[in-house]
């Protein structure tokens, strides 16, 4: 990509595409004050021609570099449209924005974070008047105004920067408040506080320098928990780590929960929305397993029903366990945004993605890292065991389930010779076992059983292809990844 003087680059050099969960880049390259702007201008449009201007929007931003600022101007220029805008004064979790616009009832919630991405990202997330994220049509809807607004300005153009911040406060157009108390509220509405009180746990909580810094830890301290925090103090770098809550980053959890002689360490990602848990031997719990531990308490323990929603790289347990409790399943592509479709459409009782954002019902259709991790607490409380020996149990009953992940940065050729191979010839037999199927619902998943597959997909939030497993052993796991990735380099030349 050519690089332009400044004021020359424009939206379409750029290309602003919302992935499986909103827009994001890196920061000063793409995701600059200028192209937040143009952003806002055509959600502003979106709202007005939907007719929900009125009702608000709720803005709020994690803990990354700058994410105030880019909150600001979003802020500025919806005020300029004559939007009202109800403003995070701090950083706050993403669920807590989404409870903002469905407890206020709201047109739509933005938030400014990059999730679990690396810290030169940032990203802007649109949320639906549900609460959840904003749907397919609509950020396409988004996306078509986007490049209408840019085609009518000049060359070098920039979009307005909007109304004076100050001067919309006064106006009344901008209103600053607190959207974590309320959330806040809305938890212990969910949980079994004498129960947690009871069990006298020790946990840690790693909110990896992200948004839910401070935020579980005191609700757990409350519970009469003995509750250290780790990783929660403001770092815009979080500690040069990614704050994805898996194996690879969760060394300061794995040492805290052995040092301390914990039952769990409770993880949250960079803004709040995904969990994440290590346990009491300095095994990952990961969220494969954390959906399932859930759903059976939710059914066992609860007695909730309604459907089970488990997107494409998600683990067989989900589908045995929803045969097992007669319930409805459905499995998504890949993108929280698909189990949300359901969620309005139907009694949802859990839905979820491998990445460890999932969402239950009695709460709102989006994912809430916070209320999972306090519901493993709840099960910890509840049946008084480890979340590795409850894990080991519920493996006894259905089957041993293993998996894993790796992330491959391929060049754009190499990438979609990979994909078109897949495509026209994919491979026949992997790690000396035979292809029974191959499912192209949202990449190309080869399956060897019932519980065995591998999955090859080119990443919506980032430029990397992900190559997933899943079998019966830790052998069998790493076989398949082995042969996949030598699949992968023959084609692609990773």
């Amino acid at each position: 990509m050519r690089r332009f003087h400044r004021g020359e680059r424009r939206v379409s050099d750029v290309s602003i595409r919302f992935g499986t969960d909103g827009w994001r880049a890196v920061i000063a390259e793409d995701f600059t004050f200028a192209n937040v702007r143009r952003v806002a201008w055509a959600l502003a449009e979106h709202l007005q021609a939907s007719g929900r201007a009125r009702q608000g929007v709720a803005v709020g931003y994690d803990c990354r570099f700058l994410s105030d600022r880019f909150a600001a101007a979003v802020a500025s220029v919806l005020a300029a449209a004559d939007i009202p805008v109800i403003l995070s004064p701090t950083a706050c979790p993403t669920p807590a924005l989404s409870w903002a616009v469905v407890s206020r009832r709201l047109g739509a919630g933005v938030m400014i974070t990059a999730s679990h991405n690396p810290p030169e990202y940032n990203g802007f997330k649109l949320k639906g008047w549900f609460g959840g994220p904003a749907l397919p049509e609509e950020t396409q809807q988004l996306e078509s105004i986007l490049a209408r607004q840019e085609a009518a300005r000049r060359p070098g153009q920039e979009p307005p920067r909007g109304m004076d911040l100050d001067e919309a406060r006064r106006l009344g157009r901008v209103e600053e408040a607190d959207l974590i108390g309320p959330y806040v509220e809305q938890l212990r509405r969910l949980v079994d506080w004498e129960r947690l009180r009871s069990a006298r746990l020790r946990v840690v909580v790693d909110p990896m320098h992200g948004a839910a810094r401070g935020i579980l830890a005191q609700l757990l301290r409350e519970a009469g928990l003995e509750v250290t925090e780790i990783r929660g103090e403001w770092n815009p770098g979080f500690g040069g780590l990614a704050p994805e809550p898996i194996a690879r980053n969760l060394g300061p959890a794995i040492e805290a929960v052995q040092r301390l002689q914990a039952q769990a360490v409770l993880v949250t990602d960079g803004d709040g929305d995904r969990v994440g848990a290590v346990d009491a031997t300095g095994e990952v719990v990961d969220a494969q397993r954390i959906f399932a531990l859930l759903l059976q308490h939710l059914v066992e323990v609860r007695g909730w029903r309604g459907a089970v929603i488990k997107t494409f790289a998600g683990t067989r347990m989900v589908d045995k366990l929803a045969a097992r409790y007669g319930l409805p399943f459905r499995e998504t592509p890949i993108g929280f945004k698909h189990v949300c479709e359901h969620a309005l459409k139907e009694d949802v009782l859990i839905g979820g993605e491998e990445s460890g954002g999932i969402g239950i019902k009695n709460h709102m259709p989006e994912r809430d890292g916070l209320l999972c991790n306090l519901l493993l607490a709840e099960i910890m409380a509840t049946r008084g065991r480890t979340l590795a020996e409850q894990v080991r149990a519920l493996m006894a009953e259905i089957g041993p389930h293993h998996f894993q992940r790796r992330d491959l940065r391929l060049s754009a050729e190499g990438k979609d010779r990979l994909l078109r191979r897949l495509a026209e010839d994919p491979p026949s037999r992997l790690a000396g076992w035979p292809v029974e199927r191959v499912d192209p619902l949202d990449g190309y998943k080869l399956i060897f059983g019932p519980s065995r597959w591998i999955l090859f997909r080119a990443s919506g939030t980032e430029p990397v292809v992900r190559v997933y497993a899943e079998a019966e052993s830790p052998e069998a796991v790493e076989a398949l990844l082995a042969d996949g990735l030598r699949f992968v380099d023959a084609v692609a030349g990773a």
